[in-house]
């Protein structure tokens, strides 16, 4: 069963290391700031996500679900992340 928080902490943090250079905005980004619409992730950073998550949490994720909306939050990645795990 995955712990929400940690998934949560994880996406953020992976987030943070790979898409946000600034260290300020990087300690601003909260679990519900825009990614996609607010220009943190682009559409070849969204691939790498999807990527990122289908590796380390053994899922898959099908191109029609891995859309701007799904990824547009880390919240919304969690929720993503968790109704293909099953939970």
């Amino acid at each position: 069963m995955l712990d929400e928080k940690q998934l949560q902490d994880a996406v953020l943090a992976y987030v943070k290391d790979e898409y946000v250079e600034d260290e300020e905005e990087a300690e601003e980004l909260t679990p519900d700031t825009p990614l996609i619409s607010g220009g943190i992730v682009d559409s070849f950073s969204m691939v790498s996500l999807k990527v990122f998550l289908e590796k380390r949490y053994q899922i898959q994720i099908p191109d029609a679900d891995a859309t701007p909306q799904s990824f547009d939050t880390v919240n919304k990645i969690v929720e993503l992340v968790k109704r293909f795990k099953g939970e």
